[in-house]
């Protein structure tokens, strides 16, 4: 076995749904230990959907991103702490300016152990008072998940104007400015 594929092995998936995946690359992206970050569709019943299907919402998918990295630079939980600050979990039908089932939030685990951190951070999120809503962000055993077309992978880097005007008008920056700063 070669050094990386070494490497490799250990290498660990994280998949979170948190709206517009646009938006989801960069805070995970940013991380050592983080190796690629893909936008993507999972969830859903039909197979290699394409985003114009996708935003028809009647697929069943959610956009989200699928993280791999590795659990010796960043932990899981770091990465689910990570993600509750980038999402309104209180919001069961889309995430700020964007609307429906494809936006709407999850967090999908490989592994009995993902299981457990995130019911664990989910019900830690409840305890803490922070919401006056009910969290509503369910947890679901990782699906299949697809790739979406190459225009939107990176998004944040190939279109950095229109990347951040659309953050300025969905609203997300003023939500975690309120609840996570």
């Amino acid at each position: 076995m070669t050094s990386q594929q070494s490497q490799a092995s250990h290498l660990q998936l994280a998949t979170f749904a948190g709206g517009c995946f646009w938006c989801m690359v960069k805070p995970f992206d940013q991380w050592d230990g983080v190796h690629a970050v893909i936008s993507g569709y999972t969830g859903g019943h039909v197979e290699n959907p394409t985003y114009e299907q996708v935003k028809t919402q009647t697929t069943g998918h959610l956009e989200a991103v699928q993280i791999t990295y590795d659990p010796s630079l960043i932990s899981y939980e770091q990465m689910l702490e990570l993600y509750w600050a980038q999402i309104d979990p209180t919001d069961a039908g889309g995430q700020f300016q964007d609307r429906g089932e494809s936006y709407t939030t999850a967090i999908f685990v490989h592994t009995d152990e993902q299981r457990h951190l995130a019911e664990a951070s989910k019900e830690a999120l409840v305890q803490s008072g922070r919401f006056d809503k009910p969290i509503v962000t369910p947890i679901r055993d990782a699906a299949p998940f697809y790739p979406a077309e190459d225009y939107h992978q990176d998004y944040y880097r190939k279109e950095p104007e229109h990347y951040k005007q659309d953050r300025a008008v969905s609203g997300r920056d003023e939500f975690i400015e309120k609840h996570w700063k």
